[in-house]
């Protein structure tokens, strides 16, 4: 039996996701606010996180692609 307040464990697919263990919410990644799962509209499958919006989705990964870069820039260049 499922319990009226409990956190939900999706994988995240392409397109839909899968549910791993039974809940009525997930939390977004970003913010830790609760979202139900009927109201789930946004999330990553590489990076398996949960977005209460498209504003926090966009925030995020523009975060990992600003950091992404920072590390290549920082990585040692190798002689050609």
């Amino acid at each position: 039996m499922l319990k009226s307040d409990s956190e939900a464990v999706l994988r995240y697919r392409s397109g839909d996701f899968e549910i791993v263990m039974p809940g009525t919410y997930v939390r977004c990644a970003v913010t830790g606010e609760r979202i139900l799962l009927e109201d789930l509209r946004y999330w990553s499958f590489d990076r398996q996180e949960a977005y209460l919006s498209s504003e926090v989705a966009t925030g995020r990964e523009t975060q990992v692609q600003r950091q992404a870069q920072s590390a290549a820039d920082a990585a040692p260049q190798q002689e050609t």
